[in-house]
C-alpha cells in the first residue's frame, strides 16, 4: 500500500514529508498524535520508520537526544504550534547545548487568523531561532520536500545541530508533488590541507607535556585512533562529560574528565601542559573549571564545524575536519617519523593514576553513591547505556576512576544547560536506540520527580531502564548554597516514596540502605529489565557525600 502511495504523482503533506525523512536515514520518530491524522500516522505505515508515542512533549525531547546521542543518527520530534511546541523547548534546549542531530516537525496556523487570536498560535521560530542551527517555514507545497531533506542534512552535518521545520496549515492540507527518491544523508566527511596536518604533528612532536582534551564532537565520528595518538605521544587524555566513552577509562594514558569533573590530582597534568590538543569540544565552561593553563598554553584544536574555534578558548591552530580522519592522519605521521616521549611526563601521569585510585572506593557508611557505582558496575559490567543527571550528589558518576567505563558504553549526560529531569525522558530514547543493552540512570531525587510520568513510557514500551535515585531529600545544590535552618528548610522535600512509586506505574521499586542488599537488588532489576520492566532503587545519601570536583570547585 505504501509503495502505492509513493508512485502517484501527488500525495498528501505527511506522506510526502515520512517518505523524504525515511529516504534521509531517519529511523525514529517520536511525538504525541495530534488532533487530525498527521506525521506519526503517514510514519507509522512506512517499515523503515519507528514511530513511537511519548505522552508528554517535554520528556519526548529528551527522549530525542538520548535516542540521537546513543544510536549516533538523526531523529525527528513531530509538535504542533502552541503549547505543544512550548512544552518541548526545555528538552529542545538541551538538544541546542549537546550539539545533536534533532530535526523537529512542527505545524503553524491557518494563516488568515494570525493577528486576530488564533487558536493556539505562537511564534514558534521566533521562541526557538537562537537554539537551532536551521529553521524555515514551509508555506508552499514545492518547498516542502527540499525543506524536510534540508533539515536532516543540516542537523547532521552543520555541527550536529537541532533544525526546526515549520509547516503552514495550507500546505499540510494540499495535495504535494512526489518528489523523486533520493540516496540517504550521510555525514560528509574531511581533512584539512596537508601541510596543516603536517605542521600540528610537529607541534605534538616537539611538545614535551601535551594533552589531549575529548569532546561531544568525537563521538560523531570514528575516533578509534586514539589510543594509538596517547601512546605515541605518551601523553594523558581527558574527556568532556558529553565526550566520555571515545576512550577506554581503563587505558594506562586515560585521566577522565576534565574541568568540574577532574579527579584530584589530574589537575597536575593539565597545569603541567605544554601544548593542548582538543578534539570536538568548544571547552564551554565546565571544561573550562578548576585549571588556568587553558588561557596561556598553545592549543590545536580539531572541529567538524568552524563555529567551534576559538569559542572557548583561544586556538593558535585551528583544524577543520573529521576527528577521528585527523587522529588517524596525526597518528599515521608520528608513528612514521617516531617520537620521543618525555620520561618525567610519563612519571608524572602515574603519580597522578595512583593517587587517583585512591578516591575510587569509600564504605557505605561514608559514601553510599560511590559504593553503589561500585557495585553497578561489578554487577551489570560496562556494555550499557549510561544516563546521567547533573545533581549533586550524582556527579560522582562523573568522576573517573569512581566510575570507569570502557569505550564502548553508550554515555548520554546533559550539556551546559542541565536541564533537571533530563536524564528520565533521555532513558527512554537511550532504551530505544540500543534495547539490547541495559539502560542504566543515575539520578537525585529531585530530577526523578520533576519527570516522574516517564515511568509510565517506559510501562508502556516495555523499556527495562534502571533507575537509581540518590535520595536526600529534597533539592541538594540549593541547600548547599544555604547556611542555617530556616534558609534550609525551603530546600527539604522528602522522595521516601520512590520505589513505591515505580510499583505505581507498572514497575519494580525496592530502597537500599544496607549495603548487604544491594548486589542482591542490582541483580533483580537486571533480571526484571531483561524482561521488559522497569525498576527505580532509591539510595538514602546524607548532605555531606559530596563529589571532589564539587569540593574543589568551592560550591
Amino acid at each position: 500500500m505504501a509503495e502505492a502511495v509513493r508512485d502517484a504523482a501527488a500525495q498528501d503533506c505527511w506522506s510526502v514529508v515520512s517518505h523524504t525523512l525515511a529516504d534521509a536515514g531517519v529511523r525514529m520518530v517520536l511525538g504525541i498524535p495530534s488532533d487530525e491524522p498527521g506525521l506519526l500516522d503517514a510514519a507509522q505505515i512506512l517499515p523503515q520508520l519507528d514511530v513511537r508515542v511519548v505522552g508528554d512533549q517535554r520528556i519526548a525531547a529528551c527522549a530525542a537526544v538520548g535516542y540521537a546521542i546513543t544510536s549516533r543518527e538523526p531523529v525527528v520530534l513531530a509538535l504542533n504550534s502552541g503549547p505543544s511546541f512550548a512544552n518541548a523547548l526545555a528538552g529542545l534546549l538541551e538538544a541546542a547545548s549537546l550539539s545533536v542531530p534533532l530535526v523537529v516537525i512542527t505545524t503553524r496556523v491557518p494563516a488568515e487568523h494570525i493577528g486576530q487570536g488564533a487558536f493556539q498560535h505562537l511564534e514558534q521560530l521566533r521562541m526557538v531561532e537562537s537554539l537551532a542551527g536551521w529553521t524555515h517555514l514551509v508555506e508552499t507545497p514545492v518547498q516542502l520536500a527540499w525543506a524536510v531533506r534540508r533539515a536532516v542534512r543540516l542537523a547532521i552535518d552543520a555541527g550536529p545541530c537541532l533544525t526546526v521545520v515549520e509547516i503552514a496549515e495550507e500546505v499540510t492540507t494540499a495535495e504535494v508533488a512526489v518528489p523523486a527518491a533520493l540516496p540517504p544523508v550521510r555525514r560528509t566527511r574531511g581533512l584539512p590541507p596537508q601541510a596543516e596536518l603536517d605542521t600540528a604533528a610537529a607541534a605534538l612532536r616537539n611538545a614535551r607535556r601535551p594533552v589531549v582534551v575529548a569532546g561531544g564532537g568525537t563521538r560523531w565520528s570514528d575516533a578509534g585512533g586514539l589510543g594509538k595518538l596517547a601512546d605515541l605521544l605518551a601523553c594523558p587524555v581527558f574527556t568532556t562529560a558529553a565526550g566520555r566513552g571515545v576512550i577506554d577509562e581503563d587505558h594506562e594514558r586515560a585521566f577522565g574528565l576534565v574541568g568540574l569533573y577532574t579527579t584530584p590530582p589530574a589537575g597536575r597534568l593539565l597545569e603541567g601542559a605544554d601544548l593542548l590538543l582538543v578534539l570536538g569540544s568548544k571547552l564551554e565552561e565546565t571544561a573550562r573549571m578548576g585549571w588556568e593553563s587553558w588561557r596561556t598554553t598553545d592549543i590545536i584544536q580539531v572541529d567538524h564545524s568552524v563555529r567551534a574555534f576559538g569559542e572557548g578558548c583561544p586556538v593558535q591552530q585551528a583544524l577543520l575536519g573529521d576527528v577521528g580522519m585527523v587522529v588517524d592522519e596525526l597518528v599515521t605521521r608520528l608513528d612514521a617519523q617516531g617520537t620521543d616521549p618525555d620520561i618525567a611526563w610519563s612519571a608524572v601521569q602515574r603519580d597522578v593514576a595512583e593517587g587517583q585510585r585512591r578516591h575510587a572506593s569509600a564504605g557505605f557508611a561514608t559514601s553510599p553513591v560511590r559504593t553503589v557505582l561500585r557495585a553497578a558496575q561489578e554487577v551489570l559490567g560496562t556494555d550499557l547505556n549510561l544516563v546521567q543527571e547533573n545533581g549533586l550528589h550524582d556527579i560522582w558518576s562523573y568522576h573517573y576512576p569512581v566510575l570507569s567505563l570502557d569505550r564502548g558504553t553508550s554515555v548520554v549526560c546533559p550539556g551546559e544547560q542541565t536541564m533537571m529531569g533530563f536524564g528520565l525522558g533521555a532513558a527512554v530514547g537511550a532504551a530505544l536506540a540500543r534495547p539490547e543493552r541495559p539502560t542504566v540512570l543515575l539520578a537525585g531525587d529531585s530530577a526523578f520527580r520533576m519527570s516522574v510520568g516517564a515511568l509510565d513510557v517506559l510501562r508502556f514500551h516495555e523499556l527495562g531502564v534502571i533507575v537509581v535515585v540518590f535520595d536526600n531529600a529534597g533539592f541538594g545544590w540549593p541547600r548547599r548554597s544555604r547556611t542555617g535552618d530556616r534558609a534550609r528548610a525551603l530546600t527539604r522535600w522528602s522522595a521516601d516514596g520512590a520505589d513505591r512509586v515505580a510499583e505505581a506505574f507498572g514497575g519494580w521499586g525496592a530502597a537500599v540502605e544496607d549495603p548487604q542488599e544491594l548486589d542482591a537488588t542490582l541483580r533483580e532489576a537486571a533480571a526484571r529489565a531483561r524482561k521488559g520492566q522497569f525498576s527505580v532503587i532509591r539510595v538514602p545519601v546524607p548532605d555531606d557525600d559530596v563529589p571532589l570536583g564539587i569540593e574543589a570547585a568551592g560550591y
